[in-house]
């Protein structure tokens, strides 16, 4: 299990933010930092996997539960 460097909180923000905040945040980290992404919005478990897919990124894994979603993305 890969330990998140970085956290990203945006619990109570819908689409589009939780997508510009991850990708604001990715740009300001070096290569092989880790950030979990915290969000509440359903629309982060289809539009940040297809992000990451289209960057250099990696996904390590993304996990719901009681509405609360984590994501932990690793920086390339």
């Amino acid at each position: 299990m890969t330990l998140p460097t970085h956290q990203l909180d945006v619990l109570g923000f819908f689409c589009p933010v939780p997508l510009a905040k991850t990708r604001q945040a990715l740009e300001k980290l070096p290569p092989g930092c880790v950030l979990e992404v915290i969000a509440d919005d359903p629309e982060v478990m289809h539009d940040l996997p297809m992000f990451i897919g289209r960057s250099q990124h990696n996904l390590i894994s993304m996990n719901e539960k009681s509405g609360e979603i984590r994501i932990v993305i690793e920086v390339k």
